[in-house]
Order: structure tokens, then sequence, then C-alpha cells
């Protein structure tokens, strides 16, 4: 079909925010998860591209002084992708509208006829002040902001009198000045701001790698050696609030912040993970490795399932239903209700559970376990085995049968291991998996020995232990961890407890005891 008989497409120009990926708004999430192309610039946080499952995403990421793709050439590529029929999202850092050539970008839209929508975005000029602990405004101290420029500062440029809109202003916010800090502090004093006005540059603002820097007038310059783009400056009284009002640099409420964890969970899963190190301070960088699903051939697991239900009649019953996981649980007790069964047809029937997040997996349907406490699969082992004769019914998936089946079968416990779902490798996605390769991770963690075997194949000419040589690698518990030292990995850190909140607590104790993690941020440089 000629692209002119098609029905044009439609152009989202979202604002993805200041970096915080929990900062954009639903609005822009709903039109990144309908997209069909996402054209995407290296400000808006790249974990946000997940939400666009089915769409082809192009890189035009702009860099200080650097654009690989101009500006024109984006226009062409919005044009060309709506008139296709496709519906193509431009995420841009920040707010588009806001020094983000979003304007510009809905007038070549325009131009051609196209439809399209604006969806503003929280700007890094009030988000970045504000993770620093810096309002803009404060009364009787500042009633009004200017958001400028700094890139331009050194033109002369009559339409962009940047010098006219800082003499009316309490606060200033420059975007893009870093390069041009020396020149802005200058004509600042020269038109009569004092050298004590208090200054903050604060770099990957809303990020966990955010730095803040503190100063004035007269010594921002020789403290802002370590800071680099994208960077926001403020000047101006409310500078000082920070001391005060600092709450997200602060390593005593988030002690992982800066940290960058590999998380390999499935997709299903990342996020629990994920959440739980972001309250922490630390970047998730989220690879999911394998995929679980259900299985292809249900057939034994409904027999199985069959034989449940003629328990009383103890053929072909069982006295222990053994679980080792929650996603066990979870698709065990999904194909049971499928088949119009209910719980009360398994009185009678002990159930096990190894590990706290099955438990929780198990009451989550009105069920507790037999065993208890959370034991470990030995200890479980133990248990059963100590009455003589049991039959155990244990739901696994389609890797290897849990360590519990040897250890049953060994005390001479009879044990039918039935897939009941299915673990199968992931597809890289080729942003995490790049962050990887590049170095952009400190720590890897691993939930289950096949998230270890689906990043490896992952992996094309390079072996997972070469490519984790340089990283911490957390494992969930000791056969995870055995797994990993199988495949010549160096295993740093093990759970004690083999559960989420064991492995954090595990990166917890391993960060305080003084990791030399290069993401651990510097304090700022207090006012004087």
């Amino acid at each position: 079909m000629a692209l002119s008989s098609r029905k044009p497409g439609l152009v989202y120009l979202v604002g993805a925010g200041p970096g915080d990926p929990d900062l954009i708004t639903l609005r822009g999430i709903e039109c990144l998860k309908q997209a069909d192309v996402v054209v995407y610039d290296r400000l808006a946080n790249l974990s946000l591209l997940a939400h666009a499952k089915r769409a082809e995403l192009i890189d035009v990421g702009k860099q200080p002084n650097r654009h690989p793709v101009p500006q024109t050439q984006i226009n062409a590529i919005l044009v060309e992708k709506a008139q296709a029929g496709n519906i193509v999202v431009r995420l841009k850092g920040g707010d588009p509208c806001v020094f983000g050539r979003g304007g510009e970008e809905a007038l070549a839209l325009a131009e051609a006829g196209l439809p399209f929508e604006i969806v503003p975005g929280i700007t890094s000029a009030i988000a970045a002040p504000a993770y620093a602990g810096i309002p803009v405004t404060q009364r009787n101290m500042s009633c009004s902001v200017a958001i400028i420029t700094g890139h331009r500062a050194v033109d002369n440029n009559p339409q962009c009198d940047w010098i006219g809109s800082a003499a009316g202003a309490d606060t200033l916010v420059f975007l893009m000045g870093i390069g041009n800090l020396p020149h802005l502090v200058e004509q600042l004093i020269r038109q009569g701001r004092s050298p004590d006005t208090p200054v903050a540059l604060v770099e990957q603002g809303t990020r966990t790698t955010q730095k803040t820097v503190a100063g004035t007038l007269a010594n921002i310059v020789e403290r802002s050696v370590n800071i680099r783009p994208p960077a926001v400056i403020i000047v101006g009284e409310v500078v000082r609030l920070r001391e005060s009002l600092r709450w997200f640099d602060r390593v005593d409420r988030r002690p992982l912040l800066g940290l960058r964890v590999l998380n390999t969970r499935p997709l299903e899963q990342a996020g629990e993970l994920s959440r739980r190190l972001a309250l922490l301070g630390a970047e998730s960088v989220e690879l999911p490795t394998t995929r679980i699903m259900p299985v292809d051939n249900p057939g034994p697991l409904n027999t199985a399932i069959a034989g449940l239900v003629a328990s009383n009649g103890r053929s072909p019953g069982y006295d222990w239903i053994i679980f080792t996981s929650a996603n066990a649980v979870s698709f065990f007790f999904k194909r049971f209700l499928a088949l119009g069964y209910d719980v009360r047809t398994l009185a009678g029937i002990k159930l096990g559970a190894a590990g706290q997040s099955t438990i929780d997996a198990l009451q989550s349907y009105g069920l507790n376990p037999d065993s208890s406490p959370p034991y470990t699969s030995p200890a479980l082992a133990a248990q059963i085995s100590s009455q003589a004769g049991q039959r155990v019914l244990l739901p696994c998936s389609n890797a290897d049968w849990p360590d519990v089946v040897d250890l049953l079968r060994q005390k001479g416990t009879t044990v039918n291991p039935v897939v009941t779902y299915a673990i199968q490798a992931a597809e890289p996605d080729p942003i995490a998996l790049a962050a990887l390769l590049k170095g952009q991770v400190d720590v890897a963690t691993f939930i289950s020995a096949s998230g270890l075997n689906g990043l490896a194949s992952m992996l094309k000419d390079r072996t997972l232990a070469e490519v984790l040589a340089p990283l911490t690698v957390a494992c969930i518990g000791p056969t995870t961890a055995d797994t990993a030292r199988a495949m010549g990995i160096r295993v740093d850190l093990v759970a004690q407890k083999h559960t989420l909140d064991g492995l954090i607590d595990a990166l917890l104790t391993w960060h305080r005891a003084g990791s030399e993690s290069p993401a651990v941020m510097p304090e700022a440089i207090a006012l004087r």
C-alpha cells in the first residue's frame, strides 16, 4: 500500500521527567504502551522504554556540543513514521517545551498536517532543586524564579536577554549551563549580585547518581571541577535551605544511594525487587534473564491433581505436597482451580513450604503450611522423612528438580516431581544488556540457577564469569551460589535468609562494611 493512501498516525511529544522513572506522568506511560515507534534522547531514563513492549526504538540522543542526529533529521523521522500510520512517541527528558525543542517538533508536525499531542513532563528546573532540598520559591525569601538556558549565555542575541531576566528574579535556575559557569558567575557579579550569593550545582538530578555541590558566586567555579552535565545551577538565597531540607541524598536514610544493581528476575517479578532497592537509594538495571510460563502439556499435572483428590483412599494418594518456590504455588493452584476443585479437597494432605516467599504465596490462598518455621530444603526433607512411608507430590519447574527431591529419596521417602511451570530463556533487553557490558553496573543479583544460565545465554563471545568479574555478585541462597561457582563465577554475597529481604539485608551489611563501590555518593560541600 502506498504511504499516501494510509491513514496518518499520531505523534505524542512526551516529557519523560527529570530522570527518576517514577516521575513520568500516567499519561506518558499510557502513550508508551500504545507506541509503535519511540524516538528517545539521552536525558530520558531508558528504563521507561520497557513500557513500549512492541515499539521500534530509535535513539537520537543528543550530548553537549555533539548532535549525532540533527534536529531537522529528528523532525523528519517523526513526520515519516507518523505518515506511515504509526503511533509515535517522542520521549524527551524533562518537559518537551522547557528548552526541549518540543515546540519546533510540534511545528514540523503541524506543517505536515499530522495530528500530535503534547504530554507535559516535570522539568529538571524544579525537580533537581527539590531533590537537593532546595525549593525554588519560599515565602519571605523568594517570590519569583527565572529558568534560563545556560548554553546560550555567551550569545549576543537580543531575543535571549538572560541578564535582564536575572535582574528581576529572586531565584535563578540555569539549565545546560555547566560549560559556561565561569561566564555566568562573572556576569552575575558584574550586574550587581553579591559574591556571597549562595549557589548550588545538582548533577544527574533525581537519579540515584545525583551529586550536589554548594557554594557561593565567589567560590562555586573552583568547587565545580567534578560536576558534569547534565546539571542544574541554582542561584539565590533559597540554596541556604538545603542544610535543613536535604532529604534525597542522605545516606543515613537511603543507605544504598547511588548503587547500580542488576536485577535478573523475570519481568513479571522484577518490579518488587526494584521498588525495594529504590527505597534504599539504589538504581535497578532490570535485565530479566528468564520467562516463567505455563507448561505446554498440562496432562501430567492434571493426573497428579486428580491423584490428590483420591488421597483419602490412599491410592494413588499423597500425604504431602511440597512447594519449594512461590512460582510452584502460583502455577499449581491456578491449574488446580481451573480444573474445578477447591482447597477443601486437600483436607488431610499436609503442605510443606521451603522459604518465606513460598509460605507467603501459600497464605495468599488462605493456606498455612504444616512445616514451620520457614525451612530450607534440607530441614524440610528431614522433617518429612522422619515419618515413615510418606508419599510426596512435588510441583516444580521444567528445569532441574529441586535438591529436596534427592534428599527425600535418600531417606526412603516416595517423591513424585511433576512439572507445573516452565522456565525459558528471555530475549535480552538491549539497553540493559549494554549497560552491563559497558560496566554501568556495580552489583549483580541472582535469585535462581536458571537466572544465571539465562544471562549466560545472552552473551555472544564472552563468558559470564568474565562479564561479572568486575562486579559484586550476590546470590539469594547456597544453591544459586553453587551454580555460579560451578560456572567459574566469584560469589561475594550469599543471603543468610533465602528471600528478597535476606538478599537486601546482605547488600546493606556489605555496603555498610565499607564497600569501595564507585557509586557511593560524596557528601555535598556545605555553604560557608
